[in-house]
């Protein structure tokens, strides 16, 4: 069940921030499926027992690997999948807390909620880029190989 509720609501975020930033109507499903699979590529991999970051930065670079894939055969910016897909991962509620706690002067609490929240994010970005790095490698030797 908690599987369940975890696939639709990353799905419902992941389509809702595409209508947000005003993704093409055909393409809602596709964000929608981008963060969805990163969410539960995320969460499988956090309750195998791997811990936050290199979670993150395993779904990071699944969303961007799919989004690429989406991009190339529906013909589409890249960003539309990818900013939409990447919401779930993004860790609001932690940079909330943080503030949170640095406006109640629990600066303990706060340093550690900001700490987790600059973690996650950078992992987000190292995802992203890696995947990047891999395709651009890619397209060299591809390109190498023909010329």
């Amino acid at each position: 069940m908690d599987i369940l509720i975890n696939i639709v609501t990353s799905f419902i975020a992941a389509a809702g921030f595409g209508i947000i930033f005003n993704a093409p109507k055909e393409a809602l499903w596709k964000c929608g499926l981008v963060g969805m699979l990163g969410w539960m590529a995320y969460f499988v991999l956090t309750f195998q027992g791997i811990g936050e970051v290199p979670a993150t930065i395993a779904a990071a670079f699944m969303i961007a690997v799919i989004s690429q894939a989406f991009s190339r055969v529906y013909k589409a910016p890249i960003i539309i999948y990818i900013v939409s897909g990447i919401i779930p991962l993004v860790p609001g509620g932690t940079a909330y807390n943080a503030m949170r706690s640095f406006v109640t002067n629990d600066y303990n609490m706060a340093l550690s909620f900001a700490a987790k929240a600059f973690m996650v994010s950078g992992s987000i970005a190292m995802g992203i880029v890696l995947s990047e790095v891999i395709s651009q490698i890619m397209k060299q030797s591809r390109l190498k190989r023909i010329g």
